[in-house]
């Protein structure tokens, strides 16, 4: 028998017993529903390092990584501390320090941290006004700058922080920032694998810092990323992703337009379809999708089809929803 920690009580998990059936036994209130590890209702998290590797069979690698398991399959092999209710959020203080237009809608918001931030290229944070009001905004740098955070915000009409951020905010000013969140995040494993990186509009923020994280690793195979817009206005950073794919054979860049006539050098088409089109077969890939909530959708499916595994696909419900909702 172990002991098990969990938020407030201590119970005992006895031989031959699950933390799910030990936490249900003392009536502890956890999610759960088959009871098989298919549903993955009673995902928990360890406190105290890493669970029985049985435990996190079926999670995606970066669930893995944060130590989180499926209670019903955990027998445990020592005491453990888990946690069933995520901590309460943590801010702290940062200080703007640049303010930079990157296109005529997209604000580059560059903060200088009191602490430093522990976090992977590709998660986001909440960032917050002295009033309150609070925002999700994707890092656009990698873990290079453990104190300094970008941002890209893109000005969204009625956008009451979006607005805010572009027209009143100035260097100097102080804001609140969260630990980092979210699931879509470069980690420096499986190097062989190839990368495709899919984004629309300020979407392009974590995937630039998922490139640059994954290049700075020395990432071994192709990584390709499409940044998508309707018109030629929306795009950004083409000059900046064009020089790294200079600099890097195995690092691909395509700007994507689906209105009006495309330049040399860019492609005419909604990004995901461009992608699919110039990459037909996928398994083995990792993909990660950041933009419109329907491109999102759109491409996990035709990913999907083209062979690639869904636990394979990773896209935070922030990033997706940032395109239209302020």
């Amino acid at each position: 028998m172990h002991k098990i920690s969990v938020n407030d009580r201590e119970i005992v998990c006895e031989s031959g017993e699950t933390v799910l059936e030990a936490c249900l036994r003392e009536k502890i209130d956890i999610p759960y529903g088959c009871r098989q590890g298919a549903c993955q209702s009673c995902m928990v998290r360890s406190l105290q390092g890493a669970p029985p590797l049985a435990a996190q069979d079926g999670l995606k690698e970066v669930l893995r990584h944060q130590n989180h398991f499926l209670a019903c399959l955990c027998y445990p092999q020592q005491d453990m501390a888990i946690s069933i209710n995520p901590p309460a959020e943590f801010f702290t203080e940062a200080t703007v320090i640049e303010k930079s237009l990157l296109n005529a809608e997209t604000l580059q918001l560059t903060l200088q941290c009191k602490e430093s931030m522990d976090y992977y290229a590709g998660q986001f944070v909440n960032l917050k006004r002295a009033d309150g009001l609070t925002r999700s905004y994707s890092i656009a740098n990698n873990r290079l700058h453990a104190n300094k955070l970008s941002f890209h915000i893109r000005r969204l009409a009625g956008g009451r922080f979006s607005e805010w951020a572009h027209q009143e905010l100035n260097v100097g000013d102080k804001l609140e920032v969260s630990d980092p969140q979210g699931l879509c995040y470069y980690l420096p494993t499986s190097q062989e694998n190839n990368l495709l990186l899919i984004g629309t509009g300020s979407g392009l923020a974590p995937l630039a810092g998922i490139v640059s994280e994954a290049l700075h690793h020395g990432h071994k195979g192709a990584i390709h990323l499409f940044h998508g817009s309707r018109e030629m206005d929306g795009l950004y950073w083409i000059a900046e992703m064009q020089e790294l794919a200079g600099q890097y054979p195995n690092f691909h860049y395509t700007p994507c337009i689906s209105r009006g006539d495309a330049p040399d050098g860019v492609a005419r088409g909604r990004a995901n379809d461009v992608a699919m089109t110039l990459l037909p077969s996928l398994k083995g890939w990792r993909l990660y999708l950041c933009g419109h909530p329907d491109m999102v959708h759109q491409t996990k499916r035709q990913a999907f089809l083209h062979g690639a595994a869904l636990q394979d696909i990773h896209a935070d419900a922030f990033h997706v929803a940032s395109a239209t909702l302020d």
